[in-house]
Order: C-alpha cells, then structure tokens, then sequence
C-alpha cells in the first residue's frame, strides 16, 4: 500500500472522521495540544537558555535539567499525543502541506539535536557545577534546540492558517 492511499484510508477510519466531525473533541484536542506545547517548550528553552548562559546562571546545570526534565518529559509525551490526534483528523491535508512537511524534518533535527548532545557532552554535566564556563558543544546544541524549536511553532502557527492547499 502506498503512503497516499494509506493516508486516504487512516482519513477514512471512524477515528479520524471522529474527531474531524466533533463540535466539542477536536478543539478540546486542539486545545490541549497547544497547552502541553507551551509545558514542554517552557521548560525546554529554559533548559537551552541555561545551556547558553542567559539564565539562571548561579543554579548548578544538573539541579536546572534535574528539576525539568521530568516536566518537559510529561509536556512532550502529551504534546506528542495531541499532535498525531490533530494529524489524524486530516492525515491527506496535513501531509501535502509544506509547513507540516517542515515541521516534521525539524522534530527529527531536534530529536537529532538532543540525542547527540545527551550521549556526548551532556555527559559531564556535573563537571560543569564547578566550572567556569559551559562546554561550547553543550551550548551549540543548546541554541540549536532554541532555533530548531522556533521553527516547528512557526511551521505549526502555519500550517494552522494556510490557506493555500
């Protein structure tokens, strides 16, 4: 099976016309997306701006990473959630638009991003508690995440609203 027909078929599913067709679910879903967006994003950037020395500059990194980590996690995993219920409602609509398109490539980046800076750098992260400067590798990775991050919501605020299908 091919991916369009595929999407054509998931489109056609109870569960996708489901939440399409609900008054109250999809923007209930919607809505939820955006909430846990701004949870695991808050605490993302928060993260990232410490990596880069533009906050919370006297708090030890690992106490930083160790207080958020876990709601980041939370945030991401609902937000991870919300997105593919909202992809479900309109899997052929959502795949042909170039903003999903790019926000999806800039997910797998991000992903990329913290993968390679939690097996490398973020290993000695309790060295950086003593030391005078952050790693330039961990603060490269952390204004990536800040970049990468800022283009998925802009792709999203995008997709969102373009009418241009």
């Amino acid at each position: 099976m091919s991916l369009p027909a595929f999407l054509e078929w998931l489109e056609g599913t109870w569960a996708s016309v489901g939440i399409r067709e609900s008054i109250l679910f999809y923007p209930f879903v919607e809505t939820s997306h955006v909430l846990t967006l701004c949870l695991f994003l808050g605490m993302t950037a928060t993260w990232d701006l410490r990596l880069v020395g533009a906050t919370l500059r006297k708090v030890p990194v690992s106490e930083v990473i160790n207080r958020l980590f876990p709601w980041a996690i939370a945030g991401f995993v609902l937000m991870v959630i919300s997105g593919s219920m909202l992809f479900l409602s309109s899997p052929v609509r959502a795949s042909q638009n170039i903003f999903f398109q790019i926000k999806m490539v800039t997910i797998v980046l991000a992903g990329l991003n913290a993968f390679v800076f939690h097996r490398t750098v973020f290993r000695w992260v309790a060295e950086w508690d003593v030391a005078d400067a952050i790693p330039f590798r961990a603060r490269a990775a952390g204004f990536a995440s800040l970049v990468l991050w800022s283009i998925v919501v802009i792709c999203g605020r995008m997709q969102a609203y373009n009418w241009f299908d």
